[in-house]
């Protein structure tokens, strides 16, 4: 579904105007600003053209409550799922600091923006519209949430600047490569790297990225967004509110992902918190690659004889301590080395999160482990694997038929996971394996 995101500063008038456009009464007004914070769908309808309004709570940069911090978030994430955003401002209040604040985030954005000038709410008051010209987002739009005025020419902005429901359908199929680690290690060079340009900002100085920025690329034809995300701390190390909703946008960053990138320090090896930072894109069902990167530092140190028992020793202990067991690979953003090597592996992982395994060839390898190691036994009866099939895919979902789940050890699930891993070259992928018990008819041999 196409999506409209509705933002603006605290009190603008936002849900009324989403409750106006949408002909409902849905979003909650008040003139107490703040009563909005979470983001809210309502759908709506132009000319023929379905979407969703989404109405997002006042989004102040000044405010440091954490509450306030926690609507930007949301904002953010509307923003992040919208073709279109509406930037609502109030004509009778004039440009504020804060409607300049949320105009820079929205350039820096990937989608098209209207102004809606609300609050006009009779002719003589249309040329208050023209002092929002100065935001630099085009030709502002006079309407009134509380009488109409305007809202026909608004929703036909929008509705020309949505896309065609087939481009909306290869943004959705194109892969996201979530590039995600602690403060400092060499994200942004490494996408900048990946992007050919210097597209986002590097600096020696930790936390310079503050959001988490979409940039679309293509990749042998295939079509992929990378996401450079702000350093992600120890929970206790972090003291800044803003520090704390960077973290978060990384965290959500991953959730969304279909492959994740967690870039280490070759110069630190990897620590807990790279192992900490993994572990939380596996369990957002996020496909993981561990990176060294700024290998090349290592050169004057050691030759590539001497250095491969180290790189052996990080990759036994991330097979060790990562369920997944994502493959640890070098690379340097700096010179290039090893980079592309990183993106191939990436696209591979998207690959797999999509492979479908045919049910014959996945009976067979059933079949195969059962001869392999027995299952288990309880009080005399033994687990029976019946039949196996795959049910889903992005992450792979399989169920197998058991005759008694309460058979089914831990142990034993986590061999079949790993054989079927070492199988279809599933390592750094999530897998979710159903055990679904098959009752046996009255008077079967148990």
């Amino acid at each position: 579904m196409l999506k409209v995101a509705v933002v603006g500063y605290p009190n603008v008038g936002k849900s009324s105007l989403v409750n106006r456009l949408s002909g409902t009464r849905v979003a909650v007004v008040h003139e107490q600003p703040g009563v909005t914070r979470d983001r809210n769908e309502v759908p709506c309808e132009w000319n023929g053209r379905r979407f969703d309004l989404i109405d997002t709570g006042g989004v102040d940069f000044e405010d440091l409550d954490p509450l306030a911090g926690s609507i930007r978030e949301q904002a953010q994430a509307a923003l992040n799922d919208a073709q279109v955003a509406v930037l609502v401002v109030d004509a009778q209040a004039g440009l504020r600091p804060g409607d300049e604040e949320i105009a820079d985030l929205l350039r820096r954005s990937r989608i098209p923006v209207v102004v809606a000038a609300n609050k006009v709410d009779g002719v003589g008051s249309i040329p208050l519209a023209a002092e929002f010209w100065a935001l630099g987002l085009g030709e502002p739009v006079p309407v009134s949430a509380a009488q109409g005025l305007g809202t026909g020419d608004l929703l036909d902005r929008v509705v020309e600047l949505l896309p065609d429901e087939e481009e909306v359908a290869e943004e959705e199929d194109a892969l996201r490569l979530a590039v995600i680690g602690r403060p400092n290690v060499g994200k942004s060079s490494l996408v900048n790297r990946f992007l050919g340009d210097e597209r986002v900002i590097v600096s020696d100085v930790a936390g310079t990225t503050r959001d988490a920025i979409d940039l679309p690329l293509e990749v042998d034809g295939r079509r992929v967004i990378l996401v450079d995300t702000a350093g992600m701390r120890r929970q206790a190390k972090v003291t800044e509110s803003v520090e704390y909703y960077t973290a978060l946008r990384s965290q959500r960053a991953a959730e969304r992902a279909d492959v994740a990138i967690v870039v280490c320090d070759a110069t630190d090896g990897i620590t807990a918190q790279d192992l900490r930072i993994a572990d939380l894109a596996m369990g957002a069902k996020c496909a993981t690659l561990v990176v060294l990167n700024k290998w090349d530092t290592q050169a004057g140190t050691a030759d590539e004889v001497g250095r491969r028992p180290e790189l052996d020793h990080e990759r036994a202990r991330v097979a060790q301590k990562l369920r997944l067991r994502p493959k640890v690979l070098t690379a340097s953003a700096l010179t290039g080395r090893g980079v592309a090597r990183v993106m191939s592996e990436a696209l591979a992982l998207g690959e797999r999160m999509r492979t479908r395994v045919p049910t014959p060839d996945f009976n067979r390898f059933l079949s195969e482990i059962v001869q392999e190691r027995q299952p288990p036994a309880r009080q005399g009866h033994r687990l029976k694997l019946v039949y196996g099939a795959q049910t889903g895919t992005r992450p792979p979902r399989f169920a197998i038929q058991v005759n008694s789940r309460t058979r089914v050890t831990r142990d034993y699930a986590y061999f079949i996971e790993n054989r079927l891993r070492a199988r279809y070259g599933f390592d750094g992928v999530p897998l979710v394996i159903d055990f679904n018990e098959r009752r046996e008819r009255r008077g079967a041999a148990r």
